[in-house]
């Protein structure tokens, strides 16, 4: 089970900083771990907001969110981050940790191992 925490309320032009622990440090021993972070707004789909290999340390984004979030990863307390820089209304979403052995299943629409969700809302 992925822990998330940081979400909260801010205006627009604000920032949050996510956060999600992976339990175990087996889990994120093998070469091809990797995770990342979705978001679902009320009505929509699930969408990928961003994801990083583990070990490589690759990182990818959703358009939207390019050069305003950073996804990072502390390898020594195996915790992964969501730095949210710029915040728009439009980023109001219960934002979703996620991990699996691929960078393609997480980019690819969401690996296995999913974390309870954090709200993050931003006023106009």
């Amino acid at each position: 089970q992925l822990v998330e925490s940081g979400g909260g309320s801010v205006q627009a032009g604000g920032s949050l900083r996510l956060s999600c622990v992976v339990p175990g440090r087996t889990f994120v021993s093998y070469a091809n771990f990797a995770m990342g972070w979705f978001r679902q707004a009320p009505g929509m789909e699930r969408e990928f907001v961003a994801a990083i290999g583990w070990s490589s340390g690759d990182t990818y984004y959703a358009d939207s969110v390019k050069g305003r979030f950073t996804i990072s990863r502390v390898m020594t307390e195996s915790t992964l981050h969501l730095e949210m820089n710029m915040l728009k209304p439009e980023d109001t979403a219960v934002y979703y940790c996620n991990a699996d052995y691929g960078i393609l299943r997480i980019t690819g629409g969401g690996g296995m191992y999913w974390g309870q969700g954090t709200q993050v809302t931003v006023s106009s």
